[in-house]
């Protein structure tokens, strides 16, 4: 804190130099032209666009769904964080998950946030927070299928878990020697098990449903011939109006030349005990994952256009389809959050790991002061922070 009271993220250009904050905003004015000059672009086409999604049969009014109950919800996130030190670094992840708004004929399912947590002093490695992410996501989705909600709301992609899983399993070989490592090891096979459920969603009580911030996905757009630079989830939240979705779609996947999609999952290094297992559930996510659709759906005039990641076989089913429509209508509640009430929750709990990291730290530096027998100066050069590296 300065001595004006300030916080220094209050101050942004307080180290820099002047004359660089002033090259900076001097260039602030050529992007802010550019981007008008996109705004006017989409203004002025604003009416055919919309035309031609009108045309194209992909629009739907959510009152043509029916009006089930609003359902109970819940939204799980992670996140990680790594406190490099001079002798060792400090690992931390935690998947948290909690409850929505509980609608008026419903009882709360939890009194408090569900969590799954992992700590642990590793040594000095690159691959550390690979592998940490994944157990992270591991976690969450242990904790979305454990949940008794009708509509389980994921903060990501249904396609996130198989890049991370995959990135977690490449190093572990080289990674032995990390803690983390050896968890994701020991859960590996229930994590594949609980991101199978989430891809096929076959209980029609439970619905589960991913929700990507930022997208760069344009499954819509190829369709209807929208220009490159225009990503769906931005273009629909200027098109849709406030109750309407976009009929489901195939995801988009990766292909080679070919054609074929390129998923793959290499469960190789996962114990022998389990490896047969892992194979197996590895098949049946591949195949799974094909069948994945997205919808666009706006709830209100304030909010953008969520993209929303189902299984095919809740998009296929008008009433479960309809179930998280209005799972996510009731969860939109204010303008305040520009994303769904337990989304929103659930990030702002799993950010939090990160700032309460150094005073993990502070705490472990105490305990290890309070207990070593030689020259307690030698501690604090052992503990002392260099980097923090965090992410979801």
């Amino acid at each position: 804190m300065t001595a004006g009271g300030e916080l220094p993220d209050q101050i942004p250009f307080a180290d820099l130099p002047a004359a660089l904050v002033e090259e900076v905003l001097h260039k602030t004015a050529t992007i802010a032209a550019d981007l008008l000059a996109s705004f006017r672009e989409i203004r002025e086409e604003r009416s055919a666009l919309r035309k031609k999604l009108e045309k194209s049969g992909l629009l739907i009014e959510e009152s043509s769904l029916g009006y089930p109950p609003p359902p109970t919800t819940c939204a799980t996130d992670g996140s990680y964080a790594i406190d490099r030190l001079l002798t060792i670094d400090l690992a931390a992840a935690a998947a948290v998950a909690v409850e929505g708004l509980t609608p008026p004929s419903e009882k709360r399912h939890w009194e408090r946030p569900h969590h799954k947590t992992f700590i642990a002093a590793e040594p000095h490695l690159e691959d550390t927070a690979s592998v940490l992410r994944a157990v992270m996501l591991g976690e969450e989705l242990r904790l979305a299928t454990s949940a008794p909600h009708d509509v389980v709301m994921i903060d990501g992609t249904l396609t996130l878990p198989i890049i991370y899983f995959n990135q977690a399993l490449n190093k572990v070989p080289d990674a032995k020697g990390l803690r983390c490592s050896m968890e994701f090891l020991e859960n590996g096979v229930e994590y594949l098990s609980a991101y199978l459920e989430l891809l096929r969603s076959e209980r029609s009580d439970k619905q589960y449903i991913a929700l990507s911030k930022y997208s760069t996905r344009r499954e819509i757009g190829k369709r209807l011939g929208w220009l490159v630079n225009h990503d769906d989830r931005g273009m629909l939240t200027l098109l849709l109006k406030s109750g309407e979705l976009t009929e489901p779609v195939e995801l988009e996947h990766p292909r080679d030349s070919e054609g074929r999609v390129t998923w793959h999952l290499n469960t190789g290094p996962l114990r022998n005990e389990s490896n047969k297992q892992a194979n197996e559930l590895a098949k049946e996510i591949l195949s799974a994952l094909q069948s994945v659709t997205v919808f666009y759906y706006k709830p209100h005039d304030w909010l953008p256009a969520l993209r929303v990641e189902v299984a095919a076989s809740v998009a296929s089913n008008t009433h479960r389809l309809a179930t998280v429509v209005q799972g996510l209508k009731h969860q939109c509640a204010t303008a305040s959050m520009l994303e769904p009430y337990p989304i929103y929750l659930a990030d702002r709990t799993a950010k939090a790991l990160a700032r309460a990291i150094p005073a993990f730290r502070q705490v472990t530096t105490q305990r290890v002061s309070e207990r070593y027998s030689g020259e307690v100066g030698e501690v604090f050069f052992a503990l002392h922070g260099y980097r923090s590296e965090s992410g979801r």
